[in-house]
């Protein structure tokens, strides 16, 4: 007899009565009021010349304490390694803004020469729209458009007044020397204000890194320490890690392009790779500016066009390689922002604080995921802006069948069967969905036209992953050739146990839905499963096991009959239903699944419920329900109304209550 092993305990399955408290154990998200929100925001507009000197020298800080941590390590004094390590950090960006200020100089020398190309290329551009071609039509246009904005209606002079010519006036500015220096130095004032303002802050705030924590820790989550200290140690390690790689990242991308340019002629290209390197912390918009100098300087140095062409290529290649190879082996999913959230932050940001705002949105809403993730107050900050999914995996199928759409539904499906068995999808997340529709069934909820909807969407799931279960049926049979009569299969559960699923080869199996079209649905799964493991399967409705229906049952050639319930209040008709058919065939199996329970079984033996309903078997998940599917024990003999009695007291018959009354 060939078996499968699931190496694992029964996968668990949320019970009816626990979805129906899952809103207890997991708490509506609070959001904040339409007062808060405007209220934070009007702060930090207003005072975005002190919140963003903060922010800065805040991610300055994230972005250091690594070097500082290592430089105590080897035996520097703390304040030693938070001076060499910030003064450090500035020199560096000195020298960055030096090397890029000297290479703009020279740059700024030699745009003369490059005139001549770019009028030849125009002219080409006019040469190739013809005499009458579109860009001469379009400038003319654009001239006469103009000629009529600029001309002005002749007024009427005077008869005795004689014209004359006017006299040309020259201003002459006469600048003493000390203006002249203000004039220069007062621009520089500020950012150079700013700047020491942001390494003063810098500083205190790696020697004071520890109390501020303490202090945020009072403040904020006092109450949870475990909390908050996971939060403040998950916020640093991940903000500094992406800090760390992006810059990588940015050094990865910039390096090729500067050795790209400088092979192709192009001039300056030290300027051009550095520009590219700090444009690339500008999300989205920044790539962009940063390739569109170089294909400027690319039109003017050259008259032909093969080298913008070529500088264009390169921009494009490092740009893939670096999106689609560089970043994904970086990153990873570490940031823990979706692709939508760093759109919107990176809009919001730059409204709030302009340009600076724009390079500082992708660590700051970093810094808010992670503040959500683990603080309760600020959850919804996590949902709005996190990539984690906020609904569990059978909520998300269960919206999806909700809506009609079993194709969004079946590529969901494939998502998970891809690290999991079909046997495992449909135990833990389609039967769960199920349960949740069959709460709101319960509850009134759900129309008819809703039930029917999720219950055909249910049906057209299950037939879009037969592919999946043929492919299954044949490796468990190429597994059995390998291993002679055994074939394995490994399934990752939480308990360390081991279950054998029994061979269903030579076994005929009816599933049949109990008292819905959700049954009908559940029972097509455990159809499919057993398919897998080589039963000869067929399906009836629940329609088919109506009083009135279920004597053309065809029941000839099973070896076993299985009825499904979502719900457990139908345990007066699955007795019904087991005691018809097996009056109609008593030489078959009948099993009885009550899909997921409702909390009063647990620990209840499925012995003790099967006896009391008289079925073979009873089960309460999809592992015990092929289990007992396809077992080849002798079928169990139908009670009689005498048997039953002996296990209780022998009812009085109805004449003699009578007399007894009287």
């Amino acid at each position: 007899m060939a078996t499968s092993r699931l190496n694992g305990a029964q996968p668990s399955i949320p019970r009816l009565r626990d979805i129906e408290t899952g809103a207890a154990a997991h708490p509506r998200t609070a959001l904040p009021t339409v007062a808060t929100v405007v209220t934070v925001v009007a702060a930090l507009y207003f005072g975005r010349e002190v919140f963003l000197p903060i922010a800065i020298a805040l991610l300055l800080t994230f972005a250091l304490a690594p070097v500082v941590s290592a430089l105590k390590r080897t035996g520097v004094p703390r304040l030693a390694a938070v001076i060499f390590s910030v003064l450090g950090a500035f020199a560096a960006l000195a020298l960055f803004s030096f090397i890029v200020a000297t290479q703009v100089g020279e740059l700024a020398q030699n745009v003369s020469l490059y005139q001549a190309n770019v009028l030849t290329k125009v002219r080409s551009l006019k040469e190739t729209g013809g005499g009458g071609g579109i860009i001469a039509r379009l400038t003319g246009a654009i001239e006469r458009i103009g000629q009529e904005i600029n001309k002005q209606e002749p007024s009427q002079p005077a008869a005795s007044q004689p014209q004359r010519e006017p006299v040309p006036v020259e201003i002459v500015s006469r600048e003493r020397p000390l203006e002249i220096l203000q004039n220069l130095i007062t621009p520089l004032i500020s950012p150079l204000a700013s700047a020491g303002l942001i390494i003063v802050v810098v500083i205190f705030m790696l020697l004071e890194r520890e109390d501020l924590r303490d202090r945020f820790i009072r403040l904020v989550g006092y109450g949870d320490l475990h909390r908050t200290t996971e939060a403040l140690q998950d916020a640093g390690r991940r903000l500094g890690r992406y800090l760390l790689m992006q810059l990588v990242g940015n050094i990865l991308y910039a390096v090729p392009i500067s050795i790209g340019l400088w092979v192709l002629g192009i001039p300056n290209a030290l300027l051009w790779g550095l520009l590219a390197l700090a444009l690339r912390f500008v999300p989205y918009i920044g790539p962009v500016i940063g390739a569109l100098l170089p294909l400027s300087l690319a039109l003017a140095v050259a008259p032909g066009w093969s080298l913008v062409l070529w500088t264009a290529a390169l921009f494009v290649i490092m740009e893939m390689i670096t999106g689609n190879v560089i970043e994904p082996w970086l990153y990873g999913s570490r940031t823990g922002l979706s692709p939508l959230a760093v759109i919107v932050a990176a809009i919001f940001w730059t409204w709030l604080w302009g340009p600076l705002g724009l390079v500082l949105s992708t660590p700051l809403t970093v810094c808010l995921v992670v503040l959500g993730r683990h603080v309760t107050q600020f959850e919804f900050l996590d949902v709005l802006f996190g990539n984690e999914p906020v609904l569990e995996p059978h909520a998300r199928l269960y919206q999806r069948l909700l809506a009609g759409d079993p194709e969004e539904a079946t590529d969901h499906a494939e998502e998970i069967l891809e690290e999991q068995y079909l046997i495992e999808f449909y135990d833990k997340v389609a039967l769960s969905a199920l349960l949740l529709g069959e709460q709101d069934r319960v509850r009134g909820v759900m129309n008819d036209h809703q039930l029917r909807q999720l219950a055909a969407s249910a049906q057209t799931l299950v037939a879009n992953l037969d592919d999946i279960a043929q492919e299954e049926a044949e490796d468990d049979f190429a597994a059995g050739d390998e291993n002679g009569s055994e074939k394995e299969k490994t399934i990752d559960a939480e308990a360390g146990h081991d279950i054998d699923l029994p061979d269903g080869t030579g076994l005929a199996v009816l599933c049949a839905g109990g008292r819905g079209e959700l049954d009908d649905a559940a029972a097509a799964m455990l159809g499919q499963v057993l398919l897998i493991q080589g039963a000869a399967t067929s399906k009836a409705s629940f329609a088919e096991l109506q009083p009135a229906s279920i004597r053309r049952l065809e029941l000839d050639g099973l070896n076993t009959v299985v009825i499904g319930f979502l719900n457990r209040n139908s345990l007066k008709h699955a007795r019904f239903m087991v005691r018809r058919i097996k009056r109609f065939n008593p030489a078959i199996r009948v099993g009885v699944v009550f899909w997921g329970g409702n909390g009063e079984d647990r620990g209840e033996p499925d012995g003790k419920l099967g006896n009391d309903i008289n079925a073979d078997f009873v089960a309460l998940d999809m592992v015990n329900a092929v289990t007992g599917a396809l077992s080849r024990d002798p079928p169990v003999g139908l009670k009689t109304a005498a048997k039953r009695r002996v296990r209780g007291r022998p009812r009085a018959r109805k004449k003699d209550t009578l007399v007894s009354a009287k």
